[in-house]
């Protein structure tokens, strides 16, 4: 599994738990309640991973991340 998304997985997770670690909070919730809030605050992240523009998970990060990777290596030749 590449750190990409690694990273996604990690953002899926955080936010299912804070939701429905919240909802639990609240009381009186049902486990099908509690699974739908999650999934619910699943949906954030799952618009970002979909959205080819994003500048985190989409098109535009891969981009961003050979260019990165270019300069980063120029860097380490420069300092030799």
């Amino acid at each position: 599994m590449n750190k990409k998304t690694q990273e996604m997985l990690v953002s899926y997770g955080r936010h299912f738990i804070v939701a429905v670690m919240s909802a639990f909070a609240i009381g009186d919730m049902e486990i099908v309640d509690l699974l739908l809030v999650g999934l619910i605050a699943v949906a954030g992240p799952a618009i970002r991973a979909i959205n080819p523009k994003d500048p985190a998970f989409g098109a535009i990060a891969d981009a961003v991340d050979v260019e990165l990777n270019k300069l980063a290596k120029a860097d380490k030749k420069k300092k030799k």
